[in-house]
């Protein structure tokens, strides 16, 4: 296995190279730029020397797209929207040399199926214009924890198969949603040699996923014995103490043997 650990979280633009400095130190070896709110790195040269740095340290970037998006929309001005904020990503994701764009899919409407074929032609959509702009980005819609947001693994899993996107496998949002994880079920859903992993603790209820919280270390070590031992994995962990859980499963990954 290769197994690359880090956190949901780069800062600002003025301090993410020394960010960068400061992760590698720690032995962290990925970095996902959370564009919650927005693409904020807007400059190619700043990308540029973000993604420069990154490369230097060993540290794989990828991206979380803005949270305010729904390819799913029966609004097409929604549906327009959701399509540029991702595709900004995408560009500057590029910029970066970043391996991934992650993005939450959207929400059901009436009719599931129809949600579905709504999500897919989006993102058939957003891959023809990368494709079109030579970019080497990988689209991943991920998991969702909420039982009436689209993203089961299962959903998740068919998009793969359908369009050869890319997949965020994020295990806080299975459990939230499905009550348990079936480590053989995700194993087999998704057979592709190369992961891309969030990680937390999560609090939630009979509607699925509240909150994320602390990753407890038990955590931590059920998810990396389950994790398949000859795949390359990114593995991003989204607490609310972040920086401490990364430590600690690196700790934990290293006694396992695993980086």
């Amino acid at each position: 296995m290769t197994l690359s650990i880090g956190p949901a979280g780069l800062g600002p633009v003025k301090t993410a190279i020394a960010t960068l400095e400061n992760y590698h130190a720690q032995g962290f070896r990925a970095c996902e730029i959370a564009f919650t709110y927005g693409t904020y790195i807007k400059q190619d040269a700043d990308a540029r020397a973000i993604g420069k740095k990154a490369k230097e340290r060993g540290i794989a970037l990828s991206i979380h797209a803005p949270y305010f998006v729904n390819l799913a929309s029966e609004e097409p001005a929604t549906r327009k929207a959701t399509h540029q904020r991702i595709i900004d990503c995408c560009k500057v994701g590029h910029w970066l040399g970043a391996h991934r764009v992650v993005i939450h899919p959207g929400y059901y409407g009436k009719d599931r199926e129809a949600s579905y074929h709504t999500i897919k032609q989006g993102i058939e959509t957003l891959m023809r214009e990368i494709r079109q702009n030579a970019w080497t980005i990988i689209l991943a819609p991920e998991t969702m924890g909420k039982v009436n947001v689209f993203g089961s693994v299962e959903e998740i899993a068919r998009l793969v198969r359908e369009t050869g996107c890319g997949f965020c496998i994020d295990f806080a949002h299975i459990l939230a949603r499905e009550k348990k994880v079936d480590y053989e079920k995700v194993k087999a859903l998704f057979p592709q040699k190369h992961w891309h992993v969030h990680f937390s603790g999560i609090a939630y209820g009979e509607k699925g996923e509240k909150h994320h919280l602390p990753t407890e270390k038990e955590a931590w070590k059920t998810l990396l014995e389950n994790l398949p031992r000859d795949y390359e994995i990114t593995l991003i962990n989204e607490s609310p103490t972040m920086m401490d859980d990364c430590s600690v499963g690196i700790a934990l990954a290293h006694q396992q043997g695993l980086v």
